[in-house]
Parts: C-alpha cells; structure tokens; sequence
C-alpha cells in the first residue's frame, strides 16, 4: 500500500495501492459494513431491520403534515444510528417504536399522537386525551428551562 485517506466524507478509504507481481499502481474504496440489529417481535420471532418499513411507518404517520422529506430522512438516519450504536445484535421492537415517538414528538406533534395512538393501541378517546396531556406537560417543563427573552434594552425587575 502507497497511500491512505478518508473520502466519501469520511464514509470511505481511499488506499492507492501496488501490485507486487507487475509494480503496477490502483485505487481501491473500502467502506465498513455496518450491520443492524435484529428485530425481536412481540410475538417473539424475529425479522432483519428494514429501513424501509421504518420510513413508511414514519411517513405514514407524517401523511399530509408540514413535514419535509429531508427531515424525515434525518430522523430516519438518526433511529439507524442509535440502534448502530447499542452494540446489540438483537433488540425489541418496542424499542423501535420508542425510538420513533420520541423523534415524531420533535417533528410534529399530531404525527406523534397518531402513531402513538396505533402503536400504544389506543381504545378510546380518553386515551388521546391522557396522551396530550402528556404532550402539554412536557412542553410546560421545556419553557420552564428557557432563558428570558433579550429585548435589547436594559432588563427591568
């Protein structure tokens, strides 16, 4: 090998490398496979991840809100990248769905009661009542952290 360095933005090695039989020069690309976890089910069998599914379920949930799809993507990314990094070769679907409400709840918030209302099946209308109560209580806590607002002048007691 002659040469090493990160492409792809980062993603990739790139290694300029020689033949040692002919002395003739190459490049080759190396990106890491990175494996998901298995999904254990309720019903406990078990299934490959699939992003796809991921994204449908999100998008579903996400259906007619202002929402882009980029923004999705990230969330989508993001979900990867957490189940990427617990290390675990398997891991409940429950964990998932966990993982999805808690990124719904920071893109739009109908889109969190929605899904939650299937995935925590939801039987009755006090069910999505207690659920946006929590939504409320939640962002009462979040403003209770936040700073004052700067007006530019001289703050007044």
């Amino acid at each position: 090998m002659t040469d090493s360095r990160l492409a792809g933005e980062g993603q990739q090695i790139r290694r300029r490398r020689e033949c040692l039989a002919c002395g003739e020069r190459f490049t080759t690309f190396e990106t890491a496979e990175l494996v998901m976890p298995r999904i254990v089910k309720g019903d406990a069998t078990r299934e490959p991840f699939d992003e796809n599914k991921l994204r449908h379920g999100m998008s579903k949930a996400l259906e007619k809100r202002p929402v882009s799809s980029e923004a999705i993507d990230a969330a989508v990314v993001h979900i990867c990248h957490r189940l990427r990094t617990l290390g675990e070769r398997e891991v409940p679907s429950r964990l998932i769905g966990e993982f999805v409400m808690e990124e719904l709840r920071h893109l739009d918030e109908v889109a969190f009661v929605r899904f939650a209302s299937v995935y925590r099946s939801f039987q009755d209308v006090d069910a999505f009542r207690e659920e946006i109560e929590k939504l409320r209580l939640q962002q009462g806590r979040a403003g209770e952290n936040q700073l004052p607002l700067w007006t530019g002048g001289v703050r007044k007691k």
